[in-house]
């Protein structure tokens, strides 16, 4: 994020390079930039002649080369955006020559997602050279949380942590679709306000009591009723809660605990750092932590292994999930 602050705080500063290759995992960012520098490098009146949008699949390397080298028109500079540009991977060696020299007059950017270049090669050296290459890698769902914060915090709203994970737990480490419904949250909620529980509830449709964080919370507590109602729920619902998922999170949540047994130093923000877990969260390990040993632990992980492959369809024949469910909680609790 830094990084991206940087970018923008350049080109505000009249710093503006040639080349922009946005690249990687997260196109949030790279999106991001992508939008800033359209809206910003050139005024309203300016875009008619001088600003073009091309996509990869549309158009080959020659041809955006042609675009750049072109001039501008009653204007200092010209922009040329190739979104989707990862369709051009193929060939993209073939902006070597164009790196080498370019137009100075030309603001060149690449939205190159989902992959990245090798930063051995030529071409990403020559373009590093000439202009900006950034990586948007993608986050940890640990990251996720204190994303938002800050996030939010910039436009001068907070989130309670239950709320935050919420979040996380539905829409995992997808930052567009995250930042898509925080949005929808700003436009109904005034500056100053508090993103709660309640509100994910009332505004996204995500329950605040029956989720698979609120699962995962009763079986470290072991509060059977609690997670067998919830068990329950899922079975009711299970478009919005994919018995796959709610496996995998909770073998997650046991894969965690039996790494925490093992650790020597238990000191909340060690743990969170090793663990890649919230600060906040680390209490709830800590009381799943005394209510199964680890040797309880280890057979626990082996029985979701069981779960997970059955949940799959694998050896299961046509077992309801909501048995396989009450299978899964009949193994841990006992």
């Amino acid at each position: 994020m830094d990084e991206v602050v940087k970018i923008v705080n350049d080109i505000k500063q009249g710093n503006i390079k040639p080349i922009y290759f946005l690249m990687g995992e997260e196109p949030y960012y790279i999106d991001r930039l992508t939008e800033y520098i359209e809206n910003n490098i050139l005024t309203e009146e300016e875009k008619g002649f001088n600003q073009m949008v091309l996509y990869g699949k549309d158009v080959s390397i020659e041809d955006v080369i042609s675009n750049a080298k072109r001039y501008p028109m009653m204007a200092d500079r010209q922009v040329v955006i190739v979104k989707e540009a990862q369709e051009l991977s193929r060939n993209i060696e073939k902006l070597e020559s164009y790196a080498e020299n370019p137009q100075s007059t030309t603001v060149l950017v690449f939205a190159y997602k989902y992959k990245t270049l090798d930063k051995r090669k030529k071409v990403t050296k020559m373009l590093e050279k000439a202009g900006v290459v950034y990586e948007s890698k993608k986050m940890y769902d640990n990251q996720v949380g204190d994303w938002i914060k800050r996030l939010l915090s910039g436009k001068n709203y907070g989130i309670e942590p239950k709320a935050a994970a919420m979040l996380v737990e539905f829409l995992g480490n997808d930052l567009s679709k995250i930042s898509n419904e925080l949005d929808k949250l700003m436009i109904i909620l005034p500056p100053g306000s508090t993103v709660t529980p309640q509100v994910i509830e009332d505004n996204i449709g995500i329950s605040k009591d029956y989720n698979v964080f609120e699962f995962r919370k009763a079986i470290g507590e072991r509060d059977q009723l609690k997670a067998y109602k919830i068990a329950e729920y899922f079975s009711q619902n299970p478009k919005d809660n994919p018995l796959v998922m709610t496996v995998g999170l909770v073998f997650g949540f046991f894969s965690q605990l039996l790494q925490y047994h093992g650790l020597k130093d238990k000191n909340p923000s060690n743990v969170a750092k090793l663990l890649r877990i919230n600060p906040y969260f680390v209490k709830d390990y800590d009381i799943a932590l005394r209510n199964y040993p680890m040797k309880k632990v280890s057979g626990i992980v082996a029985t979701l292994r069981d779960v997970d492959v059955k949940s799959k369809g694998v050896g299961a024949g046509n077992i309801p999930q909501a048995d396989l469910l009450k299978e899964m909680l009949v193994k841990i609790f006992n």
